[in-house]
Formats: structure tokens, sequence, C-alpha cells
């Protein structure tokens, strides 16, 4: 598998779950992968597991100093990165509610870090894709901001419908300047961001049973579609959300 030799790809989030899943197929498939992650240790240790074809950095996406900085730092590296998985984010189970219910700061804090740290990844990613003359750039949607079935959780629903939107005015804005831009919408992923619900036969049989497929995604599901994106195969690919969701989001 050799689809993506040549390629450098900077994924946020990479340190664990579907970022670091992606990180290491995109290392089978011929990338450089810089793992970027607020959690330095588990930067390195992912890039570890990796080998030489990754690079640690740390990043928190909330903080545009940090985005700015980790950037800087694979620029410098010599991998300066023509693929850009936004990826990192954060569900805040036990905090989010309905939105009545929805404390200002659980708000402001998902929406700092799950879209304004996706448009800041995306910012940077732009930067260093239009001083390169083209890139493709990945962000991690959900199907809460596509249908109702984020109820429970109005900040993260929003800040996900958010990227969707940020997706196709960014993918039109730069479409001539080689930058494709599309987001990946995954179903329920079990990953150690859900625990809540994975750890709760009640909650996980009750959500499961809303994927047609009848089972949970994995983050095996979501690395082919991005490897597809982050391919020459994808070059007619932009301002689009690929679902992978097991038919969650045609109910």
């Amino acid at each position: 598998m050799s689809r993506l030799t040549g390629r450098t790809a900077l994924i946020t989030g990479s340190g664990a779950g579907i970022g670091r899943a992606v990180a290491e197929r995109f290392a089978r498939e011929g990338a450089r992968v810089v793992i970027a992650d607020r959690d330095a240790d588990a930067a390195a240790a992912t890039a570890s597991d990796i080998g030489e074809a990754a690079l640690p950095v740390t990043i928190d996406i909330s903080d545009e100093a940090s985005v700015e900085a980790g950037f800087a730092a694979a620029v410098d590296a010599g991998w300066a990165p023509n693929v850009v998985v936004a990826n990192a984010g954060v569900q805040l189970f036990g905090h989010d509610a309905k939105a009545a219910d929805l404390d200002l700061d659980v708000w402001r804090r998902t929406i700092d870090i799950n879209l304004t740290g996706t448009f800041l990844t995306v910012k940077h990613a732009l930067r260093s894709m239009l001083a390169a003359g083209g890139g493709s750039i990945i962000l991690t949607g959900s199907p809460t901001g596509l249908n109702g079935e984020g109820q429970d959780f109005t900040a993260y629903s929003a800040s996900k419908a958010g990227i969707h939107g940020l997706t196709r005015t960014v993918a039109a804005a730069y479409a001539r300047e080689g930058i494709r831009v599309n987001t990946v919408v995954p179903a329920y992923t079990e990953t150690g961001l859900v625990t809540t619900i994975s750890d709760d036969p009640e909650a996980r049989a009750a959500i499961v049973g809303r994927i047609p497929v009848g089972r949970a995604g994995t983050p095996a599901d979501v690395e082919g579609i991005m490897v597809f994106l982050a391919s020459d195969d994808a070059e007619f690919a932009t301002g689009a959300l690929f679902a992978v969701d097991g038919g969650m989001t045609t109910l």
C-alpha cells in the first residue's frame, strides 16, 4: 500500500483514538505523519510506535499561538504538511445538555476546542499549503451536526454543524488555489472519548440500535475514506461531507 507516498500529513488529536488510527494507516500508505496532540506524552508514544515516519509535536488547538508554533515546528523540521486532518475535539459528557439546561462555560469550552480549534487548524493549514501550492484538508464531523441525534449535546452538536459549514466555505474560497477541503462524518465510534456510553450497556444499546448496519463504528472504519481524501484519487472532491456512519444519518 503506497497511495500516500511523498505526502506529509499533520493530524491533530493523533495521540489516541481515531486520530492515532488514521496516523498509523497513513504511515502504512507511505506518508510521513506529524503526530499533533496537546498531550505531549501521547504524541511521543504514537510517534515512537510508528517509527521514523512520524514526528511528534505538541499542539493545543484552542490556542492560536500553540497551533502556529506546532505548524512552524513541523516546517522547520522539513515536515511541511500537504495533508492536514483536523480531528481533535471534545465531548463533555455529564456537562453538555439540552439548551435550557446548558451552562455557558460548557458551551464556550466546547466551541473553543471543537469549532474555534478546528478553524485555527484550518487557518494555519491554509497558510502552509498556499506557500506550497496546494494540499488536502480533512475535518472530522458528526451525525449530531446533521440531524437530531445529539439532542442532549447542544454544544457538541452545534460545534459539529459549524465544522460542516466551515468545510463548504473554505473549500469554495480556496479551490482555485489547489486546496481541497472535505469532512468525514463518522457514526458513534468507540474510542476513549465515549466511555460514558460504551461502559453503559443500556445507553450503548440505544445508540447502536439507531445504526442500520447494527454495530458501533471503530477507528478503522474511518481510515479508508481519509486515505482516499488525502490521495490523488480525490482530486475532484472538495466541499463535501462523506458519511461513514453505518447508515445512521439516513434515518
